[in-house]
Protein backbone atom coordinates (compact mmCIF):
# COMPACT_ATOMS: atom_id res chain seq x y z
CA UNK A 1 0.00 0.00 0.00
CA UNK A 2 0.97 3.63 -0.25
CA UNK A 3 1.13 5.63 2.98
CA UNK A 4 0.73 9.35 2.49
CA UNK A 5 1.46 11.97 5.16
CA UNK A 6 -1.01 14.87 4.95
CA UNK A 7 -0.51 18.06 6.91
CA UNK A 8 -1.03 21.81 6.86
CA UNK A 9 -1.40 24.72 9.22
CA UNK A 10 -4.60 25.55 11.05
CA UNK A 11 -7.11 27.02 8.63
CA UNK A 12 -5.22 25.88 5.51
CA UNK A 13 -8.03 23.55 4.39
CA UNK A 14 -6.51 20.17 5.19
CA UNK A 15 -9.92 18.72 6.04
CA UNK A 16 -11.24 19.65 2.58
CA UNK A 17 -8.34 17.83 0.95
CA UNK A 18 -8.70 14.80 3.20
CA UNK A 19 -12.42 14.60 2.50
CA UNK A 20 -11.84 14.61 -1.26
CA UNK A 21 -9.14 11.96 -1.00
CA UNK A 22 -11.57 9.74 0.90
CA UNK A 23 -14.21 10.36 -1.79
CA UNK A 24 -11.68 9.13 -4.37
CA UNK A 25 -11.06 5.96 -2.37
CA UNK A 26 -8.35 6.71 0.19
CA UNK A 27 -8.35 5.22 3.69
CA UNK A 28 -8.10 8.09 6.19
CA UNK A 29 -6.23 7.75 9.46
CA UNK A 30 -6.85 11.01 11.32
CA UNK A 31 -4.43 11.66 14.19
CA UNK A 32 -6.72 14.25 15.79
CA UNK A 33 -9.69 11.88 15.83
CA UNK A 34 -7.54 9.07 17.22
CA UNK A 35 -6.04 11.37 19.87
CA UNK A 36 -9.56 11.94 21.20
CA UNK A 37 -10.45 8.27 20.92
CA UNK A 38 -7.52 7.02 23.00
CA UNK A 39 -8.49 9.22 25.97
CA UNK A 40 -12.26 8.78 25.65
CA UNK A 41 -14.36 7.96 28.70
CA UNK A 42 -13.61 4.46 29.97
CA UNK A 43 -10.29 4.14 28.10
CA UNK A 44 -7.02 3.17 29.70
CA UNK A 45 -5.62 6.39 28.25
CA UNK A 46 -8.04 8.48 30.28
CA UNK A 47 -7.25 6.41 33.37
CA UNK A 48 -3.58 7.22 32.83
CA UNK A 49 -4.40 10.93 32.47
CA UNK A 50 -6.33 10.87 35.75
CA UNK A 51 -3.51 9.01 37.50
CA UNK A 52 -1.00 11.58 36.27
CA UNK A 53 -2.97 14.78 36.87
CA UNK A 54 -5.72 13.95 39.35
CA UNK A 55 -9.52 14.04 39.20
CA UNK A 56 -9.50 17.69 38.08
CA UNK A 57 -8.44 16.41 34.63
CA UNK A 58 -11.84 14.69 34.24
CA UNK A 59 -15.01 16.63 33.43
CA UNK A 60 -18.48 15.98 34.87
CA UNK A 61 -19.39 14.01 31.75
CA UNK A 62 -16.62 11.52 32.40
CA UNK A 63 -14.54 12.75 29.48
CA UNK A 64 -11.15 14.42 29.70
CA UNK A 65 -11.51 18.10 30.58
CA UNK A 66 -9.36 19.46 27.77
CA UNK A 67 -9.27 23.09 28.96
CA UNK A 68 -8.29 21.91 32.43
CA UNK A 69 -5.48 19.71 31.08
CA UNK A 70 -4.35 22.52 28.78
CA UNK A 71 -4.09 24.86 31.77
CA UNK A 72 -2.07 22.25 33.68
CA UNK A 73 0.49 21.73 30.94
CA UNK A 74 0.67 25.37 29.80
CA UNK A 75 4.21 26.55 30.53
CA UNK A 76 5.11 23.25 32.20
CA UNK A 77 7.39 21.24 29.92
CA UNK A 78 7.45 18.22 32.23
CA UNK A 79 3.64 18.05 32.40
CA UNK A 80 3.45 18.37 28.63
CA UNK A 81 5.92 15.48 28.27
CA UNK A 82 3.75 13.36 30.56
CA UNK A 83 0.63 14.06 28.50
CA UNK A 84 2.49 13.30 25.27
CA UNK A 85 3.92 10.14 26.82
CA UNK A 86 0.39 8.95 27.48
CA UNK A 87 -1.29 10.04 24.25
CA UNK A 88 1.33 9.67 21.51
CA UNK A 89 2.16 5.95 21.93
CA UNK A 90 -1.54 5.12 21.97
CA UNK A 91 -2.14 7.21 18.85
CA UNK A 92 0.71 5.40 17.07
CA UNK A 93 -0.57 1.99 18.14
CA UNK A 94 -4.14 2.74 17.03
CA UNK A 95 -2.90 4.21 13.75
CA UNK A 96 -0.90 1.05 13.11
CA UNK A 97 -4.02 -1.06 13.76
CA UNK A 98 -6.02 0.91 11.21
CA UNK A 99 -3.23 0.74 8.64
CA UNK A 100 -2.79 -3.00 9.14
CA UNK A 101 -6.53 -3.46 8.59
CA UNK A 102 -6.49 -1.62 5.25
CA UNK A 103 -6.49 -3.52 1.97
CA UNK A 104 -3.08 -4.32 0.46
CA UNK A 105 -3.80 -2.01 -2.47
CA UNK A 106 -5.01 0.89 -0.32
CA UNK A 107 -3.81 4.45 -0.44
CA UNK A 108 -3.66 5.33 3.25
CA UNK A 109 -3.78 9.02 4.10
CA UNK A 110 -2.43 9.79 7.55
CA UNK A 111 -3.72 13.21 8.57
CA UNK A 112 -1.09 14.49 11.01
CA UNK A 113 -1.50 18.16 11.98
CA UNK A 114 1.94 18.38 13.62
CA UNK A 115 3.80 16.21 11.11
CA UNK A 116 6.38 18.94 10.41
CA UNK A 117 6.69 20.07 14.02
CA UNK A 118 7.22 16.45 15.08
CA UNK A 119 9.87 15.77 12.45
CA UNK A 120 7.85 12.88 11.02
CA UNK A 121 8.16 13.56 7.27
CA UNK A 122 10.81 10.91 6.68
CA UNK A 123 8.43 8.21 7.90
CA UNK A 124 6.22 8.56 4.81
CA UNK A 125 6.94 7.70 1.16
CA UNK A 126 5.16 10.94 0.23
CA UNK A 127 4.23 14.08 2.14
CA UNK A 128 1.48 16.43 0.95
CA UNK A 129 1.22 19.86 2.56
CA UNK A 130 -1.92 21.92 2.10
CA UNK A 131 -0.76 25.51 1.66
CA UNK A 132 -2.59 28.79 2.13
CA UNK A 133 -1.39 32.34 2.78
CA UNK A 134 -1.43 33.29 6.47
CA UNK A 135 -3.70 36.28 6.00
CA UNK A 136 -6.23 34.17 4.12
CA UNK A 137 -6.09 31.54 6.87
CA UNK A 138 -6.79 34.23 9.46
CA UNK A 139 -9.68 35.56 7.40
CA UNK A 140 -11.24 32.13 7.00
CA UNK A 141 -10.82 31.12 10.66
CA UNK A 142 -12.28 34.38 11.94
CA UNK A 143 -15.07 34.41 9.37
CA UNK A 144 -16.13 30.75 9.34
CA UNK A 145 -15.13 29.43 12.77
CA UNK A 146 -15.75 32.60 14.74
CA UNK A 147 -12.29 32.56 16.29
CA UNK A 148 -10.87 35.76 17.74
CA UNK A 149 -8.20 37.23 15.49
CA UNK A 150 -5.59 37.49 18.27
CA UNK A 151 -6.14 33.84 19.23
CA UNK A 152 -5.98 32.81 15.58
CA UNK A 153 -2.68 34.57 15.01
CA UNK A 154 -1.13 33.16 18.18
CA UNK A 155 -2.13 29.63 17.20
CA UNK A 156 -0.68 30.09 13.72
CA UNK A 157 2.54 31.50 15.19
CA UNK A 158 2.88 28.47 17.48
CA UNK A 159 2.96 26.11 14.48
CA UNK A 160 5.60 25.56 11.80
CA UNK A 161 5.82 28.35 9.24
CA UNK A 162 5.44 27.96 5.49
CA UNK A 163 9.20 27.71 4.90
CA UNK A 164 9.43 24.75 7.28
CA UNK A 165 6.41 23.08 5.70
CA UNK A 166 7.75 23.58 2.17
CA UNK A 167 11.00 21.93 3.26
CA UNK A 168 9.02 18.82 4.22
CA UNK A 169 6.63 18.82 1.25
CA UNK A 170 6.93 16.49 -1.70
CA UNK A 171 3.68 18.06 -2.87
CA UNK A 172 2.58 21.60 -2.01
CA UNK A 173 -1.16 21.62 -2.64
CA UNK A 174 -2.35 25.20 -3.08
CA UNK A 175 -5.73 25.85 -1.47
CA UNK A 176 -6.03 29.54 -2.32
CA UNK A 177 -8.89 29.18 -4.79
CA UNK A 178 -12.43 27.90 -4.49
CA UNK A 179 -13.29 24.52 -3.01
CA UNK A 180 -13.93 23.26 -6.54
CA UNK A 181 -10.43 24.39 -7.55
CA UNK A 182 -9.00 22.41 -4.65
CA UNK A 183 -11.03 19.33 -5.55
CA UNK A 184 -9.65 19.48 -9.10
CA UNK A 185 -6.09 19.70 -7.76
CA UNK A 186 -6.70 16.74 -5.48
CA UNK A 187 -8.19 14.75 -8.34
CA UNK A 188 -5.15 15.45 -10.51
CA UNK A 189 -2.86 14.38 -7.66
CA UNK A 190 -4.86 11.19 -7.17
CA UNK A 191 -5.01 10.21 -10.83
CA UNK A 192 -1.56 11.26 -11.98
CA UNK A 193 0.59 10.48 -8.96
CA UNK A 194 -1.00 8.59 -6.06
CA UNK A 195 -2.69 5.78 -8.00
CA UNK A 196 0.32 4.98 -10.21
CA UNK A 197 2.64 5.30 -7.20
CA UNK A 198 0.60 2.71 -5.28
CA UNK A 199 0.41 0.42 -8.30
CA UNK A 200 4.18 0.62 -8.75
CA UNK A 201 4.80 -0.13 -5.08
CA UNK A 202 2.48 -3.12 -5.12
CA UNK A 203 4.13 -4.46 -8.27
CA UNK A 204 7.61 -3.78 -6.93
CA UNK A 205 8.59 -1.70 -9.93
CA UNK A 206 10.13 1.68 -10.56
CA UNK A 207 8.26 4.50 -12.18
CA UNK A 208 8.91 4.68 -15.90
CA UNK A 209 11.60 7.21 -16.75
CA UNK A 210 11.22 7.21 -20.55
CA UNK A 211 13.74 8.54 -23.09
CA UNK A 212 16.68 10.68 -22.03
CA UNK A 213 15.72 14.33 -21.70
CA UNK A 214 18.36 16.72 -20.43
CA UNK A 215 17.16 19.78 -18.55
CA UNK A 216 18.89 22.86 -17.25
CA UNK A 217 20.08 22.74 -13.63
CA UNK A 218 17.28 22.99 -11.08
CA UNK A 219 18.35 24.83 -7.92
CA UNK A 220 15.83 22.79 -5.92
CA UNK A 221 17.46 19.44 -6.73
CA UNK A 222 19.59 19.42 -3.55
CA UNK A 223 16.54 20.13 -1.39
CA UNK A 224 14.52 17.42 -3.12
CA UNK A 225 17.42 15.02 -2.69
CA UNK A 226 17.65 15.90 1.02
CA UNK A 227 14.04 14.85 1.57
CA UNK A 228 14.58 11.55 -0.20
CA UNK A 229 17.87 10.97 1.61
CA UNK A 230 16.19 11.44 4.99
CA UNK A 231 13.51 8.95 3.95
CA UNK A 232 16.13 6.40 2.88
CA UNK A 233 18.15 6.92 6.07
CA UNK A 234 15.03 6.38 8.18
CA UNK A 235 14.25 3.17 6.32
CA UNK A 236 17.83 1.92 6.60
CA UNK A 237 18.07 2.61 10.33
CA UNK A 238 21.18 1.27 12.03
CA UNK A 239 22.20 -0.73 8.95
CA UNK A 240 22.80 2.48 7.03
CA UNK A 241 26.07 4.41 7.14
CA UNK A 242 24.89 7.59 5.52
CA UNK A 243 23.06 8.74 2.40
CA UNK A 244 24.66 11.10 -0.12
CA UNK A 245 23.31 13.00 -3.10
CA UNK A 246 25.55 11.96 -6.02
CA UNK A 247 25.46 12.07 -9.81
CA UNK A 248 24.85 15.00 -12.12
CA UNK A 249 22.01 16.60 -10.15
CA UNK A 250 24.43 16.93 -7.22
CA UNK A 251 26.75 19.16 -9.27
CA UNK A 252 25.61 22.81 -9.37
CA UNK A 253 25.35 24.22 -12.87
CA UNK A 254 25.44 20.86 -14.70
CA UNK A 255 22.74 19.85 -17.17
CA UNK A 256 21.20 16.52 -16.28
CA UNK A 257 18.27 14.22 -16.61
CA UNK A 258 15.67 15.16 -14.02
CA UNK A 259 16.50 12.03 -12.03
CA UNK A 260 18.06 12.28 -8.59
CA UNK A 261 20.83 9.85 -7.67
CA UNK A 262 21.38 8.86 -4.05
CA UNK A 263 24.01 6.61 -2.53
CA UNK A 264 23.32 4.61 0.61
CA UNK A 265 26.41 3.21 2.33
CA UNK A 266 26.21 -0.10 4.18
CA UNK A 267 28.73 -2.38 5.84
CA UNK A 268 28.05 -5.34 3.55
CA UNK A 269 25.86 -6.46 0.70
CA UNK A 270 24.14 -8.78 3.17
CA UNK A 271 22.98 -5.61 4.91
CA UNK A 272 21.91 -4.22 1.54
CA UNK A 273 19.81 -7.31 0.86
CA UNK A 274 18.30 -7.20 4.34
CA UNK A 275 17.16 -3.64 3.69
CA UNK A 276 15.38 -4.38 0.41
CA UNK A 277 11.89 -4.65 1.89
CA UNK A 278 12.26 -1.52 4.05
CA UNK A 279 13.56 0.51 1.12
CA UNK A 280 10.69 -0.72 -1.05
CA UNK A 281 8.18 0.32 1.61
CA UNK A 282 9.82 3.75 1.66
CA UNK A 283 9.15 4.07 -2.08
CA UNK A 284 12.30 2.49 -3.58
CA UNK A 285 11.73 -1.04 -4.91
CA UNK A 286 14.80 -3.04 -5.90
CA UNK A 287 15.97 -3.43 -9.49
CA UNK A 288 17.54 -6.89 -9.17
CA UNK A 289 19.02 -7.00 -12.68
CA UNK A 290 21.51 -4.25 -11.82
CA UNK A 291 24.07 -5.73 -9.44
CA UNK A 292 27.39 -3.98 -10.13
CA UNK A 293 29.16 -0.88 -11.40
CA UNK A 294 31.69 -0.92 -14.22
CA UNK A 295 35.11 -1.23 -12.56
CA UNK A 296 37.41 1.77 -12.96
CA UNK A 297 40.84 1.25 -11.53
CA UNK A 298 44.31 2.57 -12.39
CA UNK A 299 47.20 0.14 -12.86
CA UNK A 300 48.60 1.31 -9.54
CA UNK A 301 45.53 0.00 -7.73
CA UNK A 302 45.19 -3.71 -8.60
CA UNK A 303 43.21 -4.17 -5.39
CA UNK A 304 40.36 -2.30 -7.07
CA UNK A 305 40.38 -4.50 -10.19
CA UNK A 306 38.35 -7.31 -8.63
CA UNK A 307 34.86 -6.95 -10.16
CA UNK A 308 33.34 -8.31 -6.95
CA UNK A 309 34.45 -5.16 -5.15
CA UNK A 310 32.24 -3.16 -7.52
CA UNK A 311 29.08 -5.10 -6.67
CA UNK A 312 26.12 -3.08 -5.43
CA UNK A 313 22.38 -3.14 -5.08
CA UNK A 314 20.18 -0.81 -7.04
CA UNK A 315 16.74 0.60 -6.26
CA UNK A 316 14.60 3.16 -8.07
CA UNK A 317 11.72 5.36 -7.01
CA UNK A 318 8.19 4.12 -7.60
CA UNK A 319 6.92 7.70 -7.46
CA UNK A 320 6.07 8.95 -10.97
CA UNK A 321 6.31 12.51 -9.71
CA UNK A 322 9.93 12.28 -8.57
CA UNK A 323 12.24 9.93 -10.51
CA UNK A 324 15.21 8.86 -8.43
CA UNK A 325 17.85 6.14 -8.33
CA UNK A 326 19.28 4.66 -5.15
CA UNK A 327 22.69 2.97 -5.31
CA UNK A 328 23.42 0.82 -2.26
CA UNK A 329 27.18 0.33 -1.99
CA UNK A 330 29.53 -1.03 0.63
CA UNK A 331 31.14 1.74 2.64
CA UNK A 332 34.77 2.08 1.58
CA UNK A 333 34.34 0.08 -1.65
CA UNK A 334 35.80 1.42 -4.93
CA UNK A 335 32.34 2.15 -6.34
CA UNK A 336 31.30 4.06 -3.22
CA UNK A 337 34.45 6.20 -3.31
CA UNK A 338 34.22 6.71 -7.08
CA UNK A 339 30.71 8.20 -6.86
CA UNK A 340 31.81 10.71 -4.23
CA UNK A 341 35.12 11.54 -5.93
CA UNK A 342 33.56 12.21 -9.33
CA UNK A 343 30.88 14.40 -7.79
CA UNK A 344 33.36 16.48 -5.83
CA UNK A 345 35.81 16.78 -8.73
CA UNK A 346 33.08 18.03 -11.05
CA UNK A 347 31.98 20.49 -8.39
CA UNK A 348 35.53 21.79 -8.09
CA UNK A 349 36.58 21.87 -11.78
CA UNK A 350 34.51 24.16 -14.06
CA UNK A 351 36.35 22.99 -17.20
CA UNK A 352 35.48 19.39 -16.41
CA UNK A 353 31.83 20.38 -15.98
CA UNK A 354 31.77 22.10 -19.38
CA UNK A 355 33.42 19.09 -21.00
CA UNK A 356 31.05 16.62 -19.38
CA UNK A 357 28.00 18.73 -20.25
CA UNK A 358 29.02 18.76 -23.91
CA UNK A 359 29.40 14.97 -23.85
CA UNK A 360 25.98 14.57 -22.26
CA UNK A 361 24.34 16.77 -24.90
CA UNK A 362 26.08 14.83 -27.67
CA UNK A 363 24.97 11.48 -26.24
CA UNK A 364 21.41 12.70 -25.71
CA UNK A 365 21.19 14.03 -29.27
CA UNK A 366 22.39 10.71 -30.68
CA UNK A 367 20.77 8.17 -28.38
CA UNK A 368 18.33 10.01 -26.10
CA UNK A 369 15.29 8.59 -27.89
CA UNK A 370 16.18 5.03 -26.86
CA UNK A 371 13.52 3.87 -24.39
CA UNK A 372 16.02 2.19 -22.03
CA UNK A 373 18.85 4.79 -22.37
CA UNK A 374 21.42 1.99 -22.71
CA UNK A 375 23.32 3.52 -25.64
CA UNK A 376 23.24 6.95 -23.98
CA UNK A 377 25.04 5.43 -20.98
CA UNK A 378 27.46 3.35 -23.06
CA UNK A 379 28.49 6.36 -25.15
CA UNK A 380 29.81 8.10 -22.03
CA UNK A 381 31.81 5.17 -20.65
CA UNK A 382 35.17 5.95 -22.34
CA UNK A 383 35.04 9.50 -20.98
CA UNK A 384 34.38 8.19 -17.47
CA UNK A 385 37.36 5.86 -17.70
CA UNK A 386 39.69 8.74 -18.63
CA UNK A 387 38.05 11.19 -16.27
CA UNK A 388 38.60 8.95 -13.27
CA UNK A 389 42.36 9.31 -13.61
CA UNK A 390 41.97 13.10 -13.66
CA UNK A 391 39.64 13.00 -10.68
CA UNK A 392 42.15 10.93 -8.73
CA UNK A 393 44.91 13.41 -9.57
CA UNK A 394 42.71 16.25 -8.38
CA UNK A 395 41.80 14.36 -5.21
CA UNK A 396 45.45 13.75 -4.41
CA UNK A 397 46.49 17.36 -4.99
CA UNK A 398 43.49 18.72 -3.09
CA UNK A 399 43.98 16.44 -0.11
CA UNK A 400 40.51 15.00 -0.77
CA UNK A 401 39.55 11.86 1.08
CA UNK A 402 36.43 10.07 2.22
CA UNK A 403 35.92 7.99 5.33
Amino acid sequence: MLRLGLTGGIGAGKSTVARRLVERGAVLVDADVIAREVVAAGSDGLAAIEAAFGPEAIGPDGEMDRPAVASIVFGDAEARRRVNGIVHPRVRARSDELIDAADPDAIVVQDVPLLVEGGMAAAFPLVVVVGLDVEERVRRLVGTRGMAETDTRSRIAAQADDAQRRAAADVWLDNSGSEEDTRRRVDALWDERLVPFEENLRAGRAARSGPVLLVEPDPTWPEQARRLAERVAAAAGERGRGVEHVGSTAVPGLVAKDVLDLQLAVDSLDDADALAAALAAAGFPARPKIVADNPRCPPARPDEADPVRWDKRFHASADPGRPAHLHVRVHGSPGWAYALRMRDWLRADPDARVEYAALKREAAASFGADPDAARYVTHKEPWFDAADARARTWASSAGWSVT
